[in-house]
């Protein structure tokens, strides 16, 4: 048994090095600001520091779904030559949780922007701000994971990302990958909404000593 925990851990640091936790952190930081953004008791007015926030959210909100290509480290971990029982017990649930819980964070944080709008009385926008989102969300994911930017690069460096994303932008193949990724993006978040308001419909039901209705 012990022989097994510390191949669990070798294989652990091996193959993953944190990066799941950095990857988390990340994702976790526009869920986290839109708390803020969108949350709060407001506010009638959005100050400057409302839009520098808001600017950081939209800048970091790929992230959040860039979690959804992480698959690619557990293609990684299972071509390693590692046995089977560490692939199914350790590797296989390691990577659902996170990329569940990356993708999880990038729904409420949509979902709070949506509601947000309602309450601005702009919820004819809800649908129309998921799409582009999704639209901004497929480029910072390409350019995360082909061109290896990261969110940061917009500030110390934003001329290379934006000559390079108007190259990218202008060239077949990477327009094509990023269609694919919004089309994914979109089902997915879709999916993910619904059980997400499922889910927090049934908890305020059961608050209230209610049934959930049919």
């Amino acid at each position: 048994m012990q022989e097994r925990i510390f191949q669990a851990l070798e294989a652990f640091s091996g193959v993953y090095s944190g990066w799941i936790l950095w990857n988390l952190f990340l994702a976790f930081i526009p869920l986290a600001l839109s708390l803020w953004l969108f949350r709060r008791k407001q506010i009638k007015t959005r100050s400057l520091l409302w839009w520098l926030i808001f600017v950081v959210f939209v800048a970091f909100l790929p992230n959040a779904p860039y979690m959804l290509t992480d698959i690619i480290h557990l293609i990684r971990g299972t071509r390693a030559g590692y046995a089977i029982w560490l692939i199914a017990l350790i590797f296989i649930p390691l990577h659902l949780v996170a990329i569940l819980g990356g993708f999880e964070a990038y729904v409420i944080s949509l979902i709070n922007q949506g509601n947000y709008l309602k309450r601005q009385r702009a919820g004819q926008f809800v649908l129309w701000s998921e799409l582009a989102a999704h639209a901004l969300c497929a480029i910072g994911i390409y350019l995360g994971r082909f061109i290896r930017f990261n969110s940061w690069d917009l500030v110390t460096d934003p001329r290379d990302v934006l000559t390079t994303t108007v190259n990218t932008l202008t060239s077949r193949q990477p327009v094509l990958i990023m269609v694919v990724t919004f089309i994914i993006l979109a089902v997915f978040y879709w999916v993910m909404k619904q059980l997400t308001l499922g889910v927090y419909l049934r908890i305020q039901y059961a608050r209230m000593g209610r049934d959930v209705p049919d």
